[in-house]
């Protein structure tokens, strides 16, 4: 599980018995209640994982997300009362890595933090090989998670870079939306393929000279996507 997780909502009760639930299973919790000052913990802190509810005062939880994703890849749990699958495609469009409708059981929350940190680990033990890929004009430091197009860093969300990644590594392979959505994501993710499809389109935004005539991240027109070369 997280060793140090920041919660942030501005319904206080709410909070409270995250927080009171996540120290009884020996993690650090530190809590936020408004938009800035979660934005502004999470630069000062180093996190495992942020609980980041959409309606905060301020910033909203996706302007949070955005500007988290600007300097961390720290996963990122959306909370949102409204059960619009816009506003959850929303959320993952701005980085976040998963989303849960309220109300919610405490016990599914930390199901999906402990799937997320699960993942996550498996991703740290692959850095340790120092890899550095190069394909055309881009290259992929596997080590550090970063990514270069042209010698000029690309910012990349974590999951974004996990899919990049495993494209690649496996160049003219073709993945199905449900094969990269279990790969990535897990088997266990609650999200559906239009998750894939949010992630690939960022990515071909960020990476791609033309994003509609994409030289790297291609699709199979009815099968799924591949890595081109």
């Amino acid at each position: 599980m997280a060793n140090k997780v920041l919660v942030v909502d501005d319904e206080k009760l709410i909070v409270k018995g995250i927080r009171f639930s996540l120290e009884q299973d020996g993690m650090e919790v530190d809590c936020a209640y408004d938009g800035e000052s979660a934005l502004q913990m999470a630069k000062e802190n180093e996190y495992d994982i942020v609980l980041l509810d959409v309606m905060l005062p301020g910033l909203s939880g996706f302007e949070v997300c955005q500007g988290i994703r600007e300097f961390s890849d720290v996963p990122v749990i959306m909370l949102t009362a409204k059960g619009d699958d816009m506003d959850k495609i929303l959320g993952l469009d701005y980085g976040a890595d998963d989303y849960i409708t309220k109300p919610f059981n405490i016990l599914e929350v930390k199901a999906r933090i402990k799937a997320i940190t699960r993942r996550s680990g498996r991703k740290e033990s692959k850095k340790e090989n120092g890899k550095l890929l190069e394909r055309g004009a881009l290259q992929l430091d596997l080590a550090n998670r970063r990514a270069r197009v042209s010698g000029k860093e690309v910012n990349l969300t974590g999951k974004e870079f996990e899919v990049l990644e495993l494209l690649a590594t496996n160049p003219g392979k073709v993945y199905g939306r449900e094969e990269l959505l279990s790969l990535v994501w897990g088997a266990d993710y609650p999200g559906d393929v239009r998750t894939v499809d949010v992630h690939i389109r960022r990515l071909r935004e960020k990476i791609e000279e033309n994003p509609s005539e994409p030289r790297y991240v291609c699709t199979k027109w009815g099968i799924g996507y591949y890595f081109g070369d």
